[in-house]
């Protein structure tokens, strides 16, 4: 598509992560240990738990009250490990505030942390469409939701995430959709993209969680079938010319795919 005909926001927006890549790049001519601004020692310098992640936790992030209070209440699960991390959920919320975004689609719960970060910062006619085939773990956020104040925001479908994405196709919403979050069931990433990208305006973002995979991307085993998936959707998207991309380092990995 030519530059002249994407949208201002989305070039924003595409801008930000550029100059966040390109000094990146710079960092990384200037001081050798560190790559593409990466940290090639992450324990040493940039790993959960060491004191630059906490600076930069406590310098960057905004949190809710109440997001903070889900996310405390969530790291006490058994399965906490499943929830988005806290800078990546701000970003995705930055970049819908960014888009002016008013409807959004969230594929994959948990406790609904990410759901009420998405709900906070959309207008007060605003709706999240929450996808989900687990209500015990949704009925942790739940009362946060509506202590929040926008538990009204929210369309809870308790369904396989597909059939949900088929009812809205079939009751003519493509195109009307701001911003998805992917983050399920892996071997259904490729499906769940396809209908996201149908359902999403041009302009609009999709960002697809734990692409990187715990590094399991690099070497996918030819049994593992989640890793496969996931390497695969990689290998797409990067020559999918109907989006444009940038794949982040944040959690276990996030792609952001902005519709052409």
């Amino acid at each position: 598509m030519p530059f002249f005909s994407v949208t201002k926001e989305m070039a924003i927006g595409t801008a930000v992560l550029g100059v966040a890549f390109a000094t990146g790049v710079l960092a990384g001519k200037k001081y050798p240990f560190l790559a593409f601004g990466i940290p090639r020692s992450p324990k040493t310098l940039l790993g959960k738990g060491s004191p630059l992640w906490q600076y930069i936790l406590d310098h960057s992030l905004r949190e809710h009250p109440v997001l903070k209070k889900l996310r405390l209440l969530t790291l006490d699960h058994p399965w906490s490990g499943m929830m988005v991390s806290c800078d990546q959920a701000q970003l995705m919320a930055n970049l819908a505030k960014l888009i002016k975004a008013k409807k959004a689609i969230e594929i994959g719960v948990f406790t609904g942390y990410n759901t009420l970060n998405m709900a906070l910062v959309l207008p007060d006619d605003g709706k999240v469409v929450a996808c989900d085939i687990n209500e015990d773990y949704v009925s942790i956020g739940k009362p946060l939701w509506k202590e929040a104040g926008v538990e009204h925001k929210i369309d809870l479908r308790i369904k396989p995430a597909i059939q949900t994405l088929d009812e809205l196709l079939a009751d003519g919403e493509a195109g009307t959709y701001d911003f998805a979050f992917i983050d399920a069931d892996k071997q259904s990433y490729n499906e769940y993209y396809e209908k996201c990208l149908r359902l999403i305006r041009k302009g609009g973002i999709i960002a697809i969680d734990n692409v990187l995979w715990h590094g399991k991307v690099l070497k996918p085993s030819k049994n593992d079938m989640e890793t496969q998936s996931l390497h695969h959707l990689n290998e797409k998207i990067f020559q999918d010319v109907r989006v444009n991309i940038s794949m982040l380092p944040m959690g276990d990995g996030v792609t952001l795919a902005f519709k052409l």
